[in-house]
């Protein structure tokens, strides 16, 4: 069976690079920084963002027992205000929607925020970066934040990036991705009349 939060890093792996600057917008438990903090290795930068204390203690235990070795910078802040933090371009970037796992599901990421992030990290993104977004449509939130998401994703340029949606088509209550890829050209003189956004 495919398991599609697995064969997000697969896809995502490409993107990212040695001695890169990465971040994990939804810090959770740390899964996804530790395992940024090891694509990017020892010369690398990883930025790591949460709204719950929790998360931040969770992941900072996490990182230190299975000796991460890039500089993590673990934030107490929302996403959305990713530009007061992260002022160099990033290889990647990682979105896990939804709520902390193991809490009480109270709290979720919300289609506002999630908006105004995911718009700023695509922005932040280096030529040939990427960026992954997973959602859980399996709760009302998770559902329209991918609403939402398809919709606005399908608004940008495609000569400038690619953006790809994977998900299960006969369990539609299952978690699925985008991917967002930017190209590697910097040279965008012939597109002057494309805006990056449609």
């Amino acid at each position: 069976m495919v398991d599609l939060l697995e064969l997000h890093k697969y896809f995502l792996s490409s993107h990212l690079k040695e001695g890169g600057v990465a971040a994990d917008f939804t810090m959770g438990n740390g899964n996804d920084t530790l395992w940024l903090s090891r694509q990017v290795g020892k010369e690398g930068q990883v930025y790591a963002f949460d709204v719950q204390a929790g998360a931040l203690k969770n992941t900072y235990k996490r990182l230190k027992e299975e000796g991460a070795p890039s500089k993590c910078t673990l934030i107490l802040d929302s996403h959305s205000n990713l530009k007061s933090y992260i002022k160099t371009p990033i290889c990647a970037g990682m979105f896990n929607l939804g709520y902390l796992p193991g809490s009480n599901k109270v709290r979720t990421t919300m289609r506002k925020t999630t908006a105004k992030a995911v718009t700023d990290a695509i922005e932040m993104l280096a030529p040939g970066g990427g960026l992954l977004i997973a959602v859980y449509p399996g709760h009302e939130e998770g559902f329209l934040e991918g609403e939402m998401l398809r919709e606005m994703l399908s608004g940008y340029s495609r000569y400038i990036y690619t953006v790809s949606e994977f998900h299960i088509v006969n369990s539609p209550s299952s978690p699925f991705f985008f991917l967002v890829e930017k190209t590697e050209r910097t040279d965008f003189s012939k597109y002057e009349k494309k805006a990056a956004k449609k």
